[in-house]
């Protein structure tokens, strides 16, 4: 590091990516948890000669005909909504803004890397909870809690979700603390509670275009909550980066929620890839968590997780390994098409002889 890095980063550790190969070729990419598919086809016909010249012109800070279809979807108020530069930027406004009185941020203790490294960053006091044994979140343990709670859910890396009603006990027993339900991949079979909104004055929803939609490199995210917390982000945000968002990313987010047909084709597509991969893979002696998420979390006793992360790497498969030693047996497996699945099983074959 330079001399000129603030002593308060010096023991920083940053969120480490899933790798992004320079060159594909016949690499299958099942690393990063991206949509195998497409973004909807309205979102092709939108980079034409008229909005590549309107980039020289500031997109529009509110966003608005993202928000507007955002809202139009979930049957909510466009102040109920905010767009930002993916759901990572939306998250840390909120590690900025939402400390609550005691400065304290609780979070499951296997879950988004990124949770303490923004703690980090707005020194707060991050409060890692611990999983069940059977890796799912336990809704008691954030009852009655001194500060923020940010669950992901369904939770990564482990696919496990929370109902509904799960999350709703979550509220009910903190109701003088902000409650963030991170639903990154609940368009995979979870159930999202962007309805409660109108109930719970301590909630608010995150989402992305990343997952469900196929817009990863798009960076685009969204909030919703009520009416005072949405204003309490744009405040952030319009103090921080008020032209968060550009005009192409605006234009194909709106196009995006608005194609539901394609939406619901696709999600249903990994979703069925998803199950039967798991069949596939149960069969081979892997023990597979319940994912509602386009990925799964597979260990096998023939095999230790680095080794399996290694040995698919030699058959061009990228998946992910974490090292953290509680979940170091498992990788990450990314829902692909049908074609790139059967080649994963059929190279595990291989590996276990």
């Amino acid at each position: 590091m330079s001399r000129f890095l603030s002593r308060k980063f010096e023991t920083l550790k940053p969120y480490t990516p899933g790798e992004q190969p320079k060159a594909t070729g016949r690499l299958i990419k099942l690393n990063t948890n991206e949509n195998p598919y497409g973004p909807a086809p309205a979102v092709s016909k939108l980079i034409n000669s008229h909005e590549i010249n309107d980039l020289k012109l500031y997109s529009d800070p509110d966003a608005s005909i993202l928000t507007a279809a955002v809202a139009d979807y979930y049957g909510i108020r466009r102040e109920q909504v905010m767009a930002g530069n993916g759901s990572d930027e939306i998250l840390a406004f909120i590690f900025m803004a939402f400390q609550g009185r005691s400065g304290k941020i609780y979070y499951p203790q296997i879950s988004y890397s990124f949770y303490p490294v923004y703690c980090d960053i707005f020194k707060a006091e991050g409060v890692e909870v611990p999983l069940a044994d059977d890796f799912s979140v336990r809704p008691q343990d954030y009852f009655g809690a001194d500060g923020t709670i940010v669950i992901t859910n369904p939770n990564a890396p482990t696919g496990m979700a929370l109902s509904s009603a799960q999350i709703e006990e979550i509220l009910i027993h903190n109701r003088e603390n902000l409650v963030v339900i991170d639903e990154a991949y609940v368009d995979f079979g979870a159930e999202s509670v962007v309805s409660f909104i109108e109930r719970y004055d301590n909630l608010m929803v995150v989402q992305t275009l990343s997952k469900s939609r196929s817009l990863a490199g798009a960076r685009v995210g969204i909030a919703m909550g009520n009416e005072k917390l949405i204003a309490d982000m744009n405040r952030i945000k319009f103090s921080f980066n008020p032209y968060n968002l550009n005009r192409l990313s605006i234009l194909a987010g709106a196009e995006a929620m608005k194609d539901r047909r394609y939406f619901e084709e696709t999600r249903r597509k990994i979703m069925d890839t998803r199950e039967e991969f798991v069949k596939d893979m149960e069969s081979l002696g892997f023990r597979i968590l319940p994912s509602k998420a386009n990925f799964v979390f597979a260990s096998s006793h023939a095999i230790s997780g680095e080794e399996y992360f290694d040995r698919l790497r030699k058959y061009n498969i990228i998946v992910r390994h974490f090292k953290d030693k509680k979940i170091c047996n498992y990788v990450r497996i990314t829902i692909g098409t049908p074609e790139e699945m059967n080649v994963l099983v059929q190279a595990t074959r291989k590996i276990l002889g």
